[in-house]
């Protein structure tokens, strides 16, 4: 475990040269959010049987923090938690999950935006939060490129693209030590190229990069190989060397033996390594926590909690693959 003055230093050691980060692998350089939902169960549950293995395995791990139309006030928010990772001299790690007419495709995470403009102001004011002096990393919006190509979402197309493109841009303004990264799904989803098409489309030229795997199952050899293709393509469209982050959270085991419509709370599913980050130049820049560990998909696979709700049953299951 890493702390104390080097601890303090990882933002500079990470970020403060463009396309360049220290070969720190310790999990104790990210934020953990002390409010998450797996540390409010453990704290109202001092007594339950699982509670140790869910605060050892779960809940001290720097998950991820997810941000949207639930945030009562988006600048306050952001900024109060951007602060505290600031003051730890952690990282913290933010998900913006609020584009018009999120989960398209799946539905059990609807909701999002009221209108274009509704978001862009929201992510504008995400943006100016995070503020130009502070470290962070986000990730931009799971699922919504990946699901345009979906039926359901094809009418989404144009607007979502520039959305996407406003909002990279907005941070690469507003947050500029900031590192973004669009998300692009999974392996199963789309072709390289067409990952590539749509993060080019999508404002990618002012992203450090992509997400892959989030609140997914792949393997990390699997999305890396995937990865790698996407960033050749990407290359080859003229948008230089970008890097992406895998999300490790549930991928212990793996996918599902029958993998196709079983992204739901799938059982016999694992928690994977914790969150790292690679030497640099190695692929993935970094293995993250961007899906909580516990955190249901919705009513359905081994859980009746609705999506987002925390389940210390899943959470229990998932640290022991069953």
């Amino acid at each position: 475990m890493i702390g104390g003055r080097v601890a303090r230093l990882l933002p500079a050691l990470l970020f403060a040269i463009a396309g360049s980060h220290a070969g720190i692998t310790h999990a104790a350089d990210f934020y953990g959010d002390p409010n998450s939902e797996a540390q409010k169960w453990v704290k109202a549950h001092p007594s339950d049987g699982r509670v140790n293995d869910i605060r050892d395995r779960i809940a001290s791990q720097p998950a991820a923090r997810w941000f949207g139309d639930w945030t009562a006030d988006i600048g306050a928010d952001v900024a109060s938690y951007v602060g505290k990772a600031a003051a730890a001299g952690r990282t913290p790690v933010l998900v913006a999950y609020n584009i018009p007419q999120r989960d398209c495709g799946g539905e059990e995470s609807s909701g999002g935006a009221a209108s274009a403009a509704a978001y862009r102001d929201w992510i504008s004011t995400f943006a100016s939060a995070v503020g130009a002096t502070r470290v962070a990393i986000i990730v931009l919006e799971p699922d919504a490129l990946a699901d345009l190509g979906s039926a359901k979402c094809d009418s989404l197309r144009t607007t979502r693209l520039s959305l996407l493109a406003y909002a990279t841009g907005q941070f690469k303004k507003k947050a500029p030590l900031s590192k973004v990264y669009l998300d692009i799904g999974h392996s199963s989803w789309l072709s390289a190229t067409q990952a590539a098409d749509l993060l080019g489309q999508a404002g990618v030229k002012d992203a450090r990069g992509f997400s892959l795997n989030v609140s997914n199952f792949k393997t990390t050899l699997t999305e890396t190989t995937y990865g790698k293709a996407i960033v050749a393509e990407l290359a080859k469209d003229g948008f230089g060397t970008k890097t992406f982050v895998v999300d490790t959270s549930r991928n212990g085991n793996g996918p599902p033996p029958v993998y196709e419509g079983n992204w739901c709370n799938p059982s016999a599913r694992k928690i994977g390594v914790s969150p790292s980050v690679s030497a640099a130049g190695e692929s993935p820049e970094m293995r993250l926590w961007l899906k909580n560990p516990g955190l249901s998909d919705g009513q359905c696979g081994s859980s009746a909690a609705k999506a987002g709700t925390f389940d210390p049953e899943l959470a229990y299951k998932l640290i022991h693959g069953y």
